[in-house]
Order: structure tokens, then C-alpha cells, then sequence
């Protein structure tokens, strides 16, 4: 496994954060279809290529998670998550004004969407607000499927050392610096209007609006 530490760059007086080999590591796993890791202002993550059904299918494999259960997919961008949903959505346009954030948005798939990426129809987007898998998502040029960096049933990482503990990634961009806040993110069902997790995105400015798409059938 190989593991990006920041900590060493600034002893040594280098700027932190990735180098470019680094980078090449990370985006070459992506390419052979393997996972990277990577820390979020949620939890850990581990992410594969989102357009390569074989990749994601292996990251069900790798967390040994039930077959069909749905994946996040992480986008650089709201405009990238739009293009995974369907148009004709007015809760999910409106919740998109809140990305990037602690906030999985569950939507009707567009026809477009890749077929391993949605669950009857459906599909959870996301754009996590942190600097590093954002930078990913931004060198990788696509979206990634991507899950909570530990085995089914298990802790999600919330730190370096638990990441490295669970040995699942073949690249971990992160470092010890990079302390994760444990909770997961906020997953709101766009086409019902209800929340599926309660995690880290406050809730409280978006009930009114969840409301009120209650009210109208979504």
C-alpha cells in the first residue's frame, strides 16, 4: 500500500499534499481498477473508477458488501452530479445548491446514468467538500463510486492509522494531518422528500423545503 505523508513534505520543508508521483500512483490504481483512499469532512473513503462496471463491482467485492446495494458516487461538481439524474427534479436542483457537503442526494438515474451506479432506478450523488478528493475527482476527470473505507459491518476509518489498519486501498492519499469527523454524511431521498441518514449535514434550513416536497409527492 502506498501512502502519501504530509507530515514528512513539511519537515523537509516541501509544500504538503500530494506529489506528483503520487498523483500518478492514485490516478494509474483508478486505472487498473483498483481502490484509492482517500480522507473526506466525513469519514474515510474508497473510491474506483465510476464509469468501469468491472472496478465497481470489485469495490462491492473488496468491502464485502451485499450484492445490489447501492454505491455513492462522488462528483467533482454539482453540474457532474446533475448529469447522473434525471431532469425534472425540483428537490434534488434545489439540494444541489448545497454541494459540495456532508450530503448524499438520492435521485431518479438519468438514462444516461451507468447501470451499476443506480439501484431500481436511482442513484446517490455526492460532492464531499475536501480539498484532497476533491483535487482527485478534478485530476481524474470523471466521477468515482465510492464507499466508506472499511469492511462491511465494520467501523468506518476516521484517521490514517484506522485507514491503513483495514488495508483495502492499494494508494492512500492522505496523511495523519488528515483527521476525518467520524460522522457520515446526510443522505436525503430527492424523490420522496424524506432523509434516509441522519450524519453531518444540519438539517434544520432544508426541513421546510422537505416539507413541502412531502406535501407535493416529491
Amino acid at each position: 500500500m502506498s501512502v502519501v505523508n504530509r507530515a514528512e513534505k513539511q519537515r523537509a520543508g516541501a509544500e504538503p499534499g500530494p506529489s506528483s508521483t503520487e498523483w500518478a500512483a492514485a490516478l494509474a490504481a483508478l486505472h487498473r481498477g483498483e481502490a484509492v483512499g482517500f480522507p473526506t469532512e466525513t469519514v474515510w473513503g474508497l473510491g474506483v473508477d465510476a464509469a468501469s462496471s468491472a472496478a465497481v463491482a470489485g469495490l462491492t467485492r473488496l468491502k464485502g458488501r451485499p450484492p445490489g446495494k447501492a454505491l455513492q458516487v462522488c462528483c467533482a461538481s454539482a453540474a457532474q452530479a446533475r448529469a447522473l439524474a434525471a431532469p425534472g427534479q425540483p428537490l434534488f436542483e434545489a439540494l444541489c445548491a448545497h454541494l459540495p457537503g456532508p450530503l448524499t442526494l438520492v435521485a431518479h438515474a438519468a438514462e444516461t446514468c451507468p447501470a451499476w451506479l443506480s439501484v431500481e432506478g436511482q442513484v446517490g450523488v455526492r460532492v464531499p467538500d475536501h480539498p484532497l478528493i476533491l483535487a482527485l475527482l478534478e485530476r481524474w476527470g470523471g466521477a468515482l463510486a465510492t464507499s466508506s473505507l472499511n469492511p462491511a459491518g465494520q467501523p468506518s476509518a476516521r484517521n490514517l492509522a484506522e485507514a491503513q489498519g483495514y488495508g483495502l486501498a492499494s494508494v492512500l492519499l492522505g496523511d495523519s494531518a488528515d483527521h476525518a469527523a467520524g460522522l457520515p454524511s446526510t443522505v436525503v431521498d430527492c424523490t420522496t422528500g424524506r432523509v434516509l441518514r441522519q450524519g453531518a449535514f444540519p438539517l434544520d434550513a432544508l426541513q421546510p423545503l422537505l416539507a413541502l416536497a412531502r406535501e407535493q409527492g416529491a
